[in-house]
């Protein structure tokens, strides 16, 4: 991954999901907590994390709060806050 699409998906993380992901809110995963973003990728999968993204959760409007994200920076996102 180059400096520039990292770059673009912590500008984008820090708009769309920050706000929740950095403080837990509504009990979201938060970002950096390895151990538990390792377990939701071990019992769901990638493919159905970016789903429950784009469909929205109880506690998470679908899309998050990225309208023109597509699946692939669903993915990456779930990848930078995991690390």
């Amino acid at each position: 991954m180059s400096v520039h699409v990292q770059a673009d998906i912590g500008k984008t993380y820090e708009q769309s999901c920050a706000a929740c992901h950095d403080t837990g809110a509504f009990d979201a995963p938060k970002k950096g907590d390895t151990a538990t973003w390792q377990q939701l990728k071990s019992q769901k999968g990638i493919e159905k994390l970016v789903k429950s993204t784009r469909q929205g959760m109880p506690q998470m409007p679908a899309m998050g709060l990225c309208q023109s994200c597509s699946d692939k920076d669903f993915a990456d996102l779930i990848d930078y806050m995991s690390r």
